[in-house]
């Protein structure tokens, strides 16, 4: 029997030619997806002041993030000299700590490119929780933050 041959991870290290505030789709899923721990209590508002509080401070400029039950999305741009990689390891980490909330391993990311249209994965995203029969309108979803206006 011959073994399928084993996928090697790719990593996340954004090579230096790329410009600095590149965009990226970012999704990040929870560990435990059946139980739905991102829209327990209050922790989707808890997440998304933790992004807030990341954009404040120059860590990262998340335009859009999203929670859904599982998984956050989110379009995000980093500084050159801030890691994606080490960035979200260290969001993941202090939403653990301080909210509980276990993480899969890994994040998947896509460098939007030019012939990419910002809004078009802006419109994925928004439409996710529509598409999962969570809401019949994007904006009756609680649980999003636009980069571009300021938590209520």
């Amino acid at each position: 029997m011959n073994a399928l041959p084993q996928r090697k991870p790719l990593g996340h290290e954004i090579p230096s030619w790329v410009r600095d505030g590149e965009i990226y789709f970012i999704t990040i899923c929870a560990e435990n997806r059946a139980a739905r721990p991102l829209i327990q209590g209050t922790i989707a508002h808890n997440l998304l002041e933790s992004v807030a509080y990341l954009n404040d401070h120059d860590q990262w400029f998340a335009r859009l993030f999203l929670v859904m039950p599982d998984h956050v999305h989110g379009l995000i741009s980093f500084r050159a000299d801030n890691s994606m990689p080490r960035r979200i390891t260290a969001w993941k980490s202090f939403t653990t700590k301080q909210f509980g909330v276990k993480w899969q391993d890994r994040f998947f990311d896509h460098r939007l490119r030019r012939d990419e249209s910002l809004d078009e994965k802006a419109h994925y995203i928004r439409m996710n929780p529509v598409r999962a029969g969570l809401v019949d309108a994007p904006e009756k979803w609680p649980h999003v933050l636009d980069g571009y206006k300021r938590l209520g």
